[in-house]
This record gives C-alpha cells, sequence and structure tokens, in this order.
C-alpha cells in the first residue's frame, strides 16, 4: 500500500460519507484515557475486547506503554486527556509477547549504523549529555513495564487524587485481559 493507495480510497470513503458512522465529539464518553502498545495486533483487538467504541476513550499508544519521562509527550497527552477533556481514569494496558521485552539498545544502534547513522552522530548525542543506553531501554517482563508505568502517572505532581491508575495486560491472541495494578485504592497527594 503506498500514499496514493491511502489518498485514493479516502476521496471515495469521504464521497460515500462512511465517515458518518464515526462522528462524535472530542471528550470521550467514559472519561477514561487508555495508554498501550503500538502493536499491530491491538488496533482493533484492543477496543473490541473491552467493549470500546469511537468517542467512549482517548487512546495513546507508544511502544510498550511505557512512559519514559514524567515531563515527557505521553504524560502531557495524559494530563491534557485529564484537565481539558475530562478523564478520571488512567488505564495503562501492555501485552503479552511484547517487542519492547528484551530491547537491545546495542541491537538498535547496530541497525542505525547499518542504515548510515554515523559513529560521529553517537558520539555527538553522547557528548550532548544524551544517553541512548538509557533512553532506547524496554523491560524484562512486560507486567514490569507496565507497573512502572503505572507507578510514574500516580506518582506526578501534577495529576490529581481523584484520578485512578490501573495497570493491565492483554492477550494479543485471544483479547484476555489481566488486571495487575488496581488504581481503586485513593493516591495519596
Amino acid at each position: 500500500m503506498t500514499i496514493s493507495d491511502i489518498l485514493d480510497f479516502n476521496r471515495g470513503f469521504v464521497a460515500r460519507k462512511e465517515y458518518e458512522q464515526f462522528r462524535t465529539d472530542r471528550f470521550p464518553d467514559k472519561k477514561m484515557v487508555i495508554l498501550t502498545c503500538m502493536d499491530t495486533r491491538l488496533l482493533e483487538l484492543l477496543p473490541r475486547a473491552m467493549n470500546l467504541r469511537n468517542g467512549d476513550v482517548k487512546i495513546i499508544k507508544t511502544a510498550g506503554a511505557i512512559v519514559s519521562h514524567p515531563f515527557g509527550s505521553i504524560m502531557r497527552s495524559i494530563m491534557v486527556a485529564v484537565y481539558e477533556l475530562g478523564a478520571q481514569e488512567i488505564l495503562v494496558v501492555g501485552h503479552h509477547d511484547c517487542g519492547m521485552t528484551g530491547l537491545s539498545c546495542g541491537r538498535i544502534l547496530e541497525k542505525a549504523r547499518a542504515r548510515g547513522i554515523s559513529d560521529d552522530v553517537l558520539e555527538t548525542l553522547k557528548n550532548s549529555g544524551i544517553d541512548l543506553h538509557r533512553w532506547l531501554v524496554g523491560f524484562d517482563h512486560v507486567k514490569d513495564g507496565v507497573v512502572r508505568s503505572v507507578g510514574v502517572i500516580k506518582q506526578h505532581p501534577l495529576l490529581p487524587g481523584d484520578v485512578v491508575v490501573y495497570g493491565m495486560l492483554i492477550d494479543p491472541g485471544t483479547g484476555q485481559l489481566e488486571l495487575v495494578v488496581d488504581g481503586s485504592e485513593k493516591r495519596q497527594t
């Protein structure tokens, strides 16, 4: 599939008014934001396994459902969902068989070099204070990644105390969900 194929399809989609079935506003009906992995197996499976429809929730996708920095773009998106869009619950949903399990920074950097990124660029990044080995990190066990992300979110100084944060795992083959962090306990603020 090419960009031309996508644009050709889109012209027909709009002309046939197929968008009408997806109309909603920007506010999540279920007052929930979900942080999940970008894995292609979850694109349709996760919403169906959770009985979600268009307009029900805000969904944020990132590799491994990882919140790598408390003031990065993922947390900014969560804060916007809470303060501007009325989200009252946050779900971090990781999945079994995740590609971030055992992620090797060294392997990624070798692939980057093979695609033309020079050692000079990597050295410049290092000299600029960027620790690629800390940045390009996953987790040993997917549950640990979910627990860690939930912790970063729950401990954020700008997250109000009445927002609950849950951690879940989904099986990318069956859609079965497992609660691994019960957010119903109130946080200390």
